[in-house]
């Protein structure tokens, strides 16, 4: 099983950005997947945010001004977890990356 975390990311305005996060995979591999859970730096509100939405890749859309590491628990149709991590990557217009 090949599986990964993908991001998107717009720049809003005043230190703000739009995001996204989803796996990536074969179909064959998507489809085992039962749900995904991203955990979110403890600031947010709720850092905890589970999606069965196999439609859409599991995707998390969210919002914010830093960056952080965000670790992703798989949960298989077999009953099997897989724990990935992604580092949230956030970029000004100009091409500068977000240090915050």
């Amino acid at each position: 099983m090949n599986l990964t975390v993908a991001q998107d990311q717009k720049y809003q305005e005043g230190g703000w950005w739009k995001w996204s996060v989803w796996m990536e995979g074969s179909d064959d591999d998507l489809d085992q997947i039962r749900e995904v859970t991203y955990k979110l730096h403890h600031t947010f509100t709720k850092p905890l945010r589970t999606t069965n939405d196999r439609a859409k890749k599991f995707k998390l859309k969210e919002e914010g001004w830093g960056v952080f590491p965000i670790h992703v628990k798989v949960l298989l149709k077999n009953g099997g977890v897989l724990q990935l991590k992604h580092d949230l990557e956030l970029f000004y217009p100009d091409g500068t990356a977000c240090k915050v």
